[in-house]
């Protein structure tokens, strides 16, 4: 039976990771990443293990780009025995309380890009849906349903 003894949170809400943050603080069993925008809430933001502030606007080239040169050196220096993600909706271009600029073609390839490297490390994966903000329901859930579909790849 395998103990989990280390777990890595990445938090790609774009709102900054500060309950997470907060919480573990003190447990250096767990680390956690968060990419956030920069200049959203909070205005006050709770030290992550690893804070990634971004600039408003930034589109999906770039953000990948973050993401996979920071989560590659994470997965290399913190051994983790489990991973949950958040994946969040809210970095989307129409999102009402966002700052970035995904586009729904960017989400699907952010959680193509946090399984592909997690899952090639051999851990297990948690995901979670994260924040979203847009009053067409129809378009939210499917933005929503990309985490569903690539962790279906994955099975």
């Amino acid at each position: 039976m395998r103990m989990v003894r280390r777990v890595l949170i990445i938090d790609l809400d774009v709102h900054q990771g500060d309950g997470t943050a907060d919480i573990f603080a003190h447990d250096t069993s767990v680390f956690t990443l968060s990419l956030h925008s920069e200049k959203n809430y909070p205005v006050r933001k709770k030290a992550s293990t690893l804070d990634v502030p971004l600039e408003d606007g930034m589109e999906d080239d770039e953000y990948l780009s973050i993401l996979e040169d920071t989560l590659k050196r994470v997965l290399t220096t913190f051994k983790a025995d489990l991973v949950f993600f958040n994946a969040g909706v809210d970095p989307h271009h129409d999102d009402r309380l966002g700052r970035l600029a995904l586009s729904d073609e960017g989400l699907r390839k952010r959680e193509e890009l946090v399984f592909k490297l997690v899952r090639n490390e051999g851990l297990p994966l948690a995901g979670v849906l994260g924040g979203g903000y847009s009053y067409n329901l129809r378009l939210l859930v499917n933005r929503h349903s990309n985490l569903y579909r690539v962790a279906a790849k994955y099975l």
